[in-house]
């Protein structure tokens, strides 16, 4: 290899030396409880796949059925020749699903949240921003040129703080935080952060993520669990976690989402989401509109499996959400403990998270909990883990 890369290989064994080399695993199935992992079925405690919607055959059919009529590909942007009626429509039925005005469908929740940021602010303005947000966000403030101030971790007194410090220097302000944090499972005081963001004029954004199909009434999220629909000027959604596909949703007033249709870069410059997946994800809203069963099991499914670690001694962190983080610290035994379970018999999918994911000495194993798993299923992970946990020492 050339010289001029030889950084990249000495940067690469500190990565290894230090625990922190993600490995890569390939999926041989399609996602579901049990799947198919580097040539190997396992018990699947790592998809963000909540409601069991990822391999649903009414999902299923859905797609397959638009293919037939729209094709593969919409081979265009939407702002010029790509937006569908099916687009359209599932825009309609998320504005309704959510309780808001109206909603913008782009490809990612990456993407939503690139889309959105920038088109709300930008220099001179000044954004408020949740320490442990999501990547994403951290992207789309970066984006925006805004001046971007950091409050601690779901701490409403500092968020406060760091308004009165700084509100008066800018134009506009835009307060922005996580909903459900993925890596916690932890949930943002919304309530009282929109009332703070009332009181000083400040434009409200959520992240909500790994709230929707999960937080709410039927799974219609966070803002709906604190009952601010409507009120809360800006969701952004993902389509790729309980939903089970793919895309983006930006929800809001009429006359914010049509701004962010007009301005948003995502939007304009990056070709639309094929009918296959905005079809599937009709059918996704459908189900979760005709009853609540699905997230029903999600949750009961829960609490039998976080009650099973913490009689066994694991320590699952404050999460108050499916997501369960497995708390192990050292960032190699945490490699070394996804390893012994992937390599047990059954195996488990389950993956570390290190740093930079998570702070340093912070390394865990995050368990993913879905609605499809069964009891047998939960019984045999908790028996997995308890034995991995006792031959290592991290419980006794």
């Amino acid at each position: 290899m050339s010289e001029k890369f030889e950084w990249i290989n000495e940067e690469m064994e500190t990565l290894k030396q230090q625990g922190l080399k993600t490995h890569i695993r390939t999926i041989g199935s399609a996602c579901g409880p049990w799947m198919v992992v580097d040539g190997k079925k396992v018990l699947n405690f790592c998809t963000n796949n909540y409601l069991g919607l990822a391999n649903h055959p009414r999902l299923k059919e859905a797609a397959r059925a638009a293919v037939q009529i729209w094709g593969v590909g919409p081979a265009a942007v939407r702002s010029i020749a790509g937006t569908l009626e099916l687009h359209r429509l599932l825009e309609e039925r998320l504005a309704t699903f959510k309780g808001v005005e109206d909603a913008l469908y782009v490809q990612s929740g990456f993407c939503a949240n690139q889309a959105a940021i920038p088109s709300m602010v930008g220099k001179g303005d000044v954004i408020f921003t949740d320490r442990l947000n999501h990547a994403s966000i951290i992207d789309g403030c970066r984006l925006s040129s805004a001046r971007v101030v950091v409050y601690e971790h779901c701490d409403v007194e500092d968020c406060e703080r760091a308004i009165k410090e700084n509100l008066g220097e800018y134009r506009r302000a835009l307060l922005i935080t996580d909903g459900v944090f993925s890596m916690d499972g932890d949930i943002a005081p919304l309530d009282q952060l929109f009332e703070l963001c009332e009181r000083h004029g400040i434009i409200t954004m959520v992240d909500d993520a790994h709230g929707e199909g999960v937080l709410g009434r039927g799974g219609r999220g966070i803002v709906d669990h604190f009952q601010l629909n409507g009120k809360f000027d800006l969701e952004i959604g993902t389509l790729s976690k309980a939903f089970g596909v793919m895309g983006g949703v930006i929800a809001g007033s009429s006359t914010v989402i049509e701004w962010i249709r007009q301005k948003a870069r995502p939007f304009l410059f990056s070709s639309a989401v094929t009918a296959a997946d905005t079809a599937a994800c009709l059918a996704a809203v459908d189900l979760l509109e005709e009853g609540t069963e699905l997230v029903e099991r999600l949750w009961e499914n829960t609490r039998y499996f976080k009650e099973g670690m913490r009689s066994a001694g694991f320590d699952i962190g404050a999460s108050v959400t499916p997501i369960t983080p497995v708390m192990i610290g050292d960032a190699t035994l945490a490699q070394n403990f996804s390893r012994m379970l992937f390599d047990s018999d059954p195996g488990i999918f389950a993956m570390p998270i290190g740093y930079p994911t998570v702070p340093q000495g912070k390394a865990r194993i995050r368990v993913m909990i879905s609605a499809s798993h069964s009891r047998e299923d939960l019984d045999l992970g908790l028996d997995i883990f308890t034995r991995i946990g006792k031959s290592v020492g991290v419980i006794g």
